[in-house]
């Protein structure tokens, strides 16, 4: 089984690399993955309580397509997280989330023995699948990263209103009430903490720095020794190419930090997305007042502050 599902999930990925014109399939996946979340949680209290084999191997066959589903939706996004993430940051955290989610997914065992038996488990790797698919697909339909993050969180707990329904006994329209309250807290909470997801599917395409003032023997920098002479005598320029989806328009500014303390804030041309070596853009800095010596970052961060990529460079005397 967990070979089977390694080779779906492959064939998913070599499916949906296609990119937009793939989006039916993905919107397919989401949408039979809701639909089977629903249909299981209406028949579980009576395929459980069952004697009959079909019904416990029906019950059995659900639950193993809906991890089957999931699996297929991780092993897509996982790329795209990859590029979008900074490991150096605190959005490593949740693409380390996800690829726990795959390596859960792919191996069967490990599946049943961490996930299967406790339902919460269960709902919490529907709602990491759920929201990191959501959030991923989002802006390819053109909204922002930072607006489809809350919008995401949102969806992934209203998804799971069958579960709300069944564990509460109550009608769906209170059930409906209750996970709109939930959403909403997600949303919330998700809005506060957008700065720990990866931008997906935005992405550094190309970073480097050079000297604003260049010669012919060295144009760019020595990134493990600039000195405090070349700098203040050159200044740095540090250009960027951010890959974006096709007609998402997404404000971006260059964070300049020494030791972790910001420095200086360089709001940038908003990116336009389309470009397939990715929107191009830099900022320049030649002011470096005070004492310049240390570790130095240009943050590429878009409106809301998800880290987009990062450059980084010594100073030394």
């Amino acid at each position: 089984m967990s070979l089977a599902s390694l080779v779906l999930g492959m064939f998913t990925l070599f499916v949906f690399r296609r990119g937009v014109p793939g989006m039916g399939w993905f919107v397919g996946y989401l949408l039979l993955l809701w639909l089977l979340i629903a249909l299981i949680e209406e028949m579980r209290a009576a395929l459980v309580s069952s004697r009959r084999f079909s019904h416990r191997a029906l019950l059995f066959g659900v639950e193993y397509t809906i991890q089957t589903l999931s699996h297929g939706l991780l092993v897509f996004m996982l790329p795209a997280y990859w590029a979008s993430v900074t490991l150096t940051s605190g959005n490593a955290l949740f693409f380390g989330l996800l690829v726990g989610a795959v390596l859960l997914a792919t191996f069967d065992p490990w599946y049943r023995a961490l996930v299967a038996p406790r339902p919460w488990a269960s709902y919490a790797f529907l709602l990491v699948t759920v929201f990191g698919a959501l959030n991923l697909a989002l802006p390819l339909i053109q909204v922002r990263p930072a607006a489809a993050v809350p919008a995401s969180a949102m969806l992934a707990v209203l998804t799971l209103t069958p579960v709300v329904r069944r564990t509460s006994q109550w009608p769906w329209r209170r059930a409906l009430l209750l996970s709109a309250g939930l959403a909403g807290a997600a949303g919330l909470g998700a809005a506060a903490g957008r700065e720990w997801i990866p931008p997906t599917p935005l992405f550094l395409a190309h970073a480097e720095l050079q000297w604003n003032v260049g010669a012919l023997e060295s144009l760019e920098p020595d990134l493990g020794a600039i000195t405090v002479s070349d700098l203040r005598r050159r200044g740095l320029v540090a250009y960027t190419a951010i890959h974006a989806p096709a007609g998402l328009r997404q404000p971006i500014r260059h964070v300049w930090r020494r030791d972790g303390r910001v420095m200086d804030v360089i709001a940038l041309s908003p990116v336009q997305g389309g470009r397939s070596e990715g929107f191009r853009t830099f900022s320049r800095k030649t002011g470096f007042a005070g004492d310049p010596i240390g570790r130095w970052s240009v943050d590429v961060v878009t409106g809301a502050g998800q880290l987009v990529g990062r450059l980084r460079f010594r100073v030394v005397p």
